[in-house]
């Protein structure tokens, strides 16, 4: 029996090896076959480049060779970087080999903030002097709001145009907690009326607040949505709105290109002659396409943008803000930014930074870290905010300190304020599973916060201080970073979410602007002409990140392959399940469609 079980667990160590080494061999091969495989990039004469934005657009891509692995039986996510849709567009618009843009739009894999910084870009692109030709089988709002700067904007016979006005929905689970046993404990300001990150835990409907400004938000983005389409398509917001009213969602196409939607209706065969003809083709030439990814690899100016010295940073910190802890590669880690922060303050190289925010918030103390380190940079050198879709609660909480903040006029933001949830899973464990507890304790409270008990009064109260300190630094941060008065952030804040057209009207933000308006105020301010960018935190090593996080991204990407559509809702769930300490974070399960 000891020879036994001395070769099982001998045997089970070398499968263990085996399976590590394994994953090495296939990283190895992968990276290397990607190497082999790539061609220079040539872009030929008469190129177009092509922008299919249907897929995940995130900030900054990623260095990660095997977040794109495709996996047997499970559905392969891709990723755009913004960064690379910004480098492709504006190469393209002095690159003399490319000819125009054609846009093959049906959705849009970001929200109506990162849209609007797309088209702008767009925008600046036509006064080239050269062709944007949208064309769609079947387009979103979202897509279309994009599409509608193009030169020719052409639609199917037979496809559809989804124009019906939006709406935000707002998922709640109260009841299914109820049936389960499950009591959610909320704690959060006395004042923050308009905090409704935890109703989904407290109620079966939104509050009176939080439809109060739900439907001021979404007015404003609609209201900006409709403004762009009627200044391009030359429609007056009334019939824009009749056009909502009367669902062109489920009208023909025929219709939609009567009412001055589609300049034509056209299939693909038709839509490809009339690029060749854009372009200076031959009939029925191949055309040169070059995707953003393609044309992302061609450098602009190395030699020249080498011999510059003086360099702006641009810090990025999307997604949820966490302490630290690195659960997801698509979460703020508190410690990688502002370690970014604090090299780009040090690098005498660095004459100013660029903090581009995309986030609903998250840990109240992760944010303080980052707080405090944009609060030193900006004593040593210009900081500038760029918010993209949210920057929301923490999200807001870690650009105050900035000389200036821009914003777009649908970015989410404001939400100052704070919230702490305890779940209560005795009635659960105790009264319907059956599994009771007992415990020995030194001190009255030494098992607070406890899971599988009510809160007393005590530490009801104990907690609602916390928060409420919590709360107040957090006001205090945004009084001293926007110069306003502690009262008058409190009249705005109460964890209130606003539109960037409401929060400039609020002083919350300075002005309206992307990225590119950002990095030429920090360059203003910095004094300086030419500059190259560098880019923080520093991405990590893709085969130690693998290693580090394999079961945990393994196990992602099969609940997203699983759960598909539903996946968001397992996500929120489990991250509230997963919770820490204080929160600062806007309404998690916000959607606007």
């Amino acid at each position: 029996m000891k020879f036994f079980w001395k070769a099982f667990f001998a045997s089970l160590a070398a499968i263990i090896v085996a399976f590590f080494l394994f994953i090495f061999l296939i990283a190895g091969l992968v990276s290397t076959l990607a190497t082999i495989g790539e061609q220079p990039i040539t872009v030929k004469e008469n190129s177009l480049l092509i922008l299919k934005l249907d897929n995940r657009i995130v900030e900054r891509k990623s260095n990660n060779p095997f977040e794109e692995l495709e996996i047997p039986g499970m559905e392969r996510t891709s990723t755009t970087g913004l960064n690379q849709i910004f480098h492709a567009i504006s190469q393209a618009k002095s690159d003399s080999k490319i000819k125009g843009i054609y846009l093959e739009l049906s959705e849009i894999g970001a929200g109506y903030a990162t849209t609007e910084e797309i088209r702008n870009a767009l925008i600046d692109f036509k006064s080239s002097g050269k062709f944007i030709y949208a064309y769609s089988d079947a387009i979103s709002q979202k897509a279309y709001y994009l599409a509608s700067v193009a030169d020719s904007l052409v639609l199917n016979p037979v496809g559809m145009f989804d124009f019906r006005g939006l709406n935000a929905e707002h998922t709640f689970f109260k009841k299914a907690l109820d049936k389960f046993g499950i009591e959610m404990q909320i704690v959060r300001g006395k004042d923050n009326k308009f905090k409704s990150a935890v109703e989904p835990f407290m109620y079966d409907k939104m509050s009176p607040a939080n439809k109060e400004q739900t439907t001021l938000y979404l007015a404003t983005i609609w209201n900006h949505l409709l403004k762009g389409i009627s200044e391009s398509r030359k429609i007056s917001i009334d019939s824009l709105n009749q056009y909502a009213n009367y669902v062109m969602t489920f009208r023909t196409a025929a219709t939609a290109q009567k009412s001055r939607f589609f300049d034509r209706l056209k299939y693909r065969d038709q839509v490809l002659a009339d690029l060749r003809k854009l372009a200076g083709l031959k009939e029925n030439a191949e055309i040169p396409i070059v995707t953003v990814s393609e044309y992302d690899k061609i450098p602009s100016d190395v030699k020249a943008k080498a011999l510059i010295k003086n360099k702006i940073a641009v810090v990025y910190a999307e997604g949820e803000i966490d302490t630290g802890s690195g659960n997801s590669s698509h979460d703020i880690n508190s410690k990688d930014v502002s370690q970014g922060i604090r090299e780009a303050r040090i690098d005498t190289t660095v004459k100013a930074i660029v903090l581009r925010v995309n986030s609903p918030g998250g840990s109240a103390f992760g944010s303080e870290v980052i707080w405090r380190e944009v609060k030193l940079a900006s004593e040593a050198k210009p900081v500038i905010v760029s918010m993209g879709d949210y920057a929301a609660s923490g999200g807001y909480y870690i650009s105050v300190p900035a000389a200036v903040i821009l914003a777009n006029h649908t970015t989410i933001t404001g939400s100052i304020g704070v919230f702490g949830t305890i779940p209560n899973f005795g009635d659960l464990l105790n009264n319907k599973i059956g599994i009771t507890f007992d415990k020995v304790m030194t001190n009255e409270h030494s098992d607070m916060p406890s899971v599988t008990r009510k809160m007393t009064p005590f530490e009801t109260s104990l907690m609602q201080s916390f928060v409420e300190s919590t709360y107040s630094t957090f006001v205090s941060h945004v009084a001293a970073g926007r110069k306003m008065s502690a009262s008058n952030v409190d009249s705005i804040g109460q964890g209130r979410v606003w539109s960037g057209v409401n929060a400039k009207s609020n002083h919350l933000i300075d002005d309206f602007g992307g990225m590119k308006e950002a990095l030429k105020i920090a360059a203003e301010k910095a004094g300086i002409s030419e500059y190259r960018i560098k880019e923080l935190p520093k991405q990590k090593d893709p085969f130690a990140e693998l290693l580090k996080n394999f079961s945990v991204s393994m196990q992602t990407k099969m609940m997203e392959s699983v759960l598909g559509s539903s996946f968001d809702y397992w996500k929120n769930l489990s991250r509230e399940a997963n919770a820490k300490g204080i929160y600062t974070r806007m309404p998690f399960n916000l959607e606007i469609n």
